[in-house]
């Protein structure tokens, strides 16, 4: 599989239905207000939304006062983000394609106290040496004792035991399903049904959950902590989600 398939699967058609697959209030509804929380807490005002998809967190932490640049190594991603946010009335201070492996180059060194990746998005990378080069551009682009926040699906759960779902907090919109089609220890490819039969595909790496940690302490980042469907207390056989915060150190 090739680092960049997800630019290819990303087509403008289905770019222009993922709102419907995302569900915004009821995925709203579902974090309560997690990363707007976590960001707070941590002093962060400046954040990169690297991986914007249509615009979903990017605009939501926008409008609650945050400076948010938004990018995505999808074009139609970005350009439906823009439309979005235009549409919405948000401001955001910049929007990009980017691909992660070239944050640094884009943005250079020490420009964001965070950066979120969620969605699900660092899965599209299949090659390791892809993964450690943008964790690596991700942490030059932070400042000292900046976020990073990163979340994948529960692939442990969907290699051993099988896929299961609640349908709580990611991909909730009315009628539209999310499952995979195809399961290896090195591809899950999810398929996307919409209600008129339309059907679309994404081609995932799983990975797996203390994996990401150890790329995350070979990168060099510090105080890595782990949720499952925003908790800090969870079964690991029963989350869908892990959200993964990391933080650049200090000196």
């Amino acid at each position: 599989m090739q680092n960049d398939i997800y630019k290819r699967e990303y087509t403008r058609e289905f770019v222009s239905r993922w709102d419907d697959l995302i569900g915004w209030d009821s995925r709203a509804e579902g974090e309560n207000g997690f990363f707007e929380r976590l960001l707070r807490r941590n002093g962060c005002k400046t954040v990169a939304d690297i991986a914007a998809g249509t615009g979903f967190h990017a605009i939501r932490l926008a409008h609650d006062g945050f400076e948010v640049t938004a990018s995505d190594g999808a074009e139609t991603m970005i350009r439906q983000t823009e439309q979005n946010a235009e549409d919405m009335e948000v401001e955001l201070a910049d929007t990009r394609v980017v691909d992660w492996r070239e944050l640094h180059k884009a943005f250079g060194p020490n420009r964001f106290d965070a950066l979120v990746c969620l969605g699900n998005a660092f899965s599209h990378l299949f090659e390791e040496d892809a993964r450690r080069q943008a964790l690596d551009s991700m942490r030059s682009v932070l400042r000292p004792g900046g976020l990073l926040i990163l979340d994948h699906r529960n692939y442990d759960k969907i290699l051993d035991h099988g896929y299961s779902s609640k349908h709580r907090y990611y991909y909730v919109g009315d009628g539209v399903d999310a499952r995979p089609a195809e399961i290896r220890d090195d591809l899950v490819k999810f398929e996307y049904s919409y209600p008129d039969g339309k059907k679309y595909h994404l081609s995932l790496f799983p990975l797996r959950r203390h994996y990401v940690q150890r790329l995350f302490d070979d990168a060099g980042f510090t105080s890595i902590t782990t949720y499952g469907d925003f908790e800090t207390s969870f079964e690991p056989d029963e989350v869908d989600f892990y959200q993964q915060i990391a933080i650049k150190p200090r000196h």
